[in-house]
């Protein structure tokens, strides 16, 4: 199993007791924080409660929704009854304005009078329905973990592509390293060539060359941007073994672009700025599944 967990997955659980039956689906998608969202039956007012206790307890990050679905066997439910007082007085009033020419009612027009058709109120025994209550929130908590299960099997095909991201950083990396290396020479070539074009016969032309070459290779040395990245690559590969790293690694993404857009304002030459604008690619391309972290 990875180290690492995804942010997208499904888990369901099914149960029954008593006379009902619940069905329980659990989703999450991306998100900076743990949302968790509850829609469920009326009468179970814990459930809603239990739910995010459950999901704390198992997931660091996204955005969760949670649904139960619970339904009474047929035959449970208390079986509707005439309140004959009120039908009644429907009657009397009935026959009141036919006797003055309306029409009289029908049976089913004084059936759908309010008040006519109403369901006895069933005292539930208060210990069944926890009974109940505490069985959904158990099936709840099994839906939780195939969700977290679910997770886990993502943050599992996550975990080679962003190895192989890393390593391709690390070897631009590298290759800019090897780049780099070549700037200060480059640079004096450069600045030679340009200030012999301008003032061939300028006294201490050397000396001047060589002190402007000093500064213009000073200000392009990348070395420390390098060094930074190579420290990135492995904090990377370290957060991979240490989860939760969504977090970290979203904040690592953000000092991988600083390095790199660094190195591109530094760089003194075309193959070293070119290394620099593949680097931003990669670690866009890298950030993208990083957003997919838990």
């Amino acid at each position: 199993m990875s180290p690492i967990s995804g942010m997208t997955g499904f888990g369901r659980a099914d149960g029954a007791l008593d006379g009902w039956t619940w069905t329980v689906e659990a989703r999450s998608v991306n998100g900076r924080s743990l949302e968790v969202r509850y829609r469920g039956p009326g009468g179970f007012d814990n459930l809603e409660r239990l739910t995010k206790a459950a999901a704390q307890g198992r997931l660091n990050r996204g955005q969760v929704t949670l649904g139960v679905q619970a339904k009474r066997a047929e035959g449970s439910e208390p079986a509707p009854r005439v309140n004959e007082a009120v039908l009644a007085n429907y009657l009397k009033l009935a026959n009141q304005l036919a006797e003055e020419g309306a029409v009289p009612p029908s049976a089913d027009g004084l059936l759908a009078l309010r008040g006519v058709i109403e369901v006895a109120e069933e005292v539930e025994d208060l210990e069944a329905h926890a009974a109940v209550e505490a069985a959904i929130a158990a099936t709840i908590e099994q839906a939780l973990d195939a969700l977290k299960l679910s997770r886990q099997r993502e943050g599992e095909q996550l975990t080679p592509v962003i190895r192989d991201f890393v390593g391709t950083i690390e070897a631009l990396v590298a290759r800019a390293e090897l780049e780099a290396s070549s700037q200060t020479e480059a640079i004096r070539e450069r600045f030679t060539r340009r200030i012999s074009e301008l003032a061939p016969d300028a006294p201490g032309l050397e000396e001047r060359i060589f002190l402007e070459a000093a500064a213009l290779a000073t200000k392009a040395d990348v070395r420390e941007e390098l060094d930074r990245l190579t420290a990135h690559v492995d904090s990377a590969r370290t957060l991979l073994q240490q989860p939760p790293a969504g977090r970290k690694l979203d904040f690592l993404m953000q000092e991988f672009m600083r390095e790199a857009n660094t190195l591109c304002s530094k760089s003194a030459t075309t193959p070293l700025t070119g290394i620099g604008l593949e680097l931003k690619a990669v670690i866009e391309q890298l950030r993208e599944q990083v957003q997919n972290v838990e």
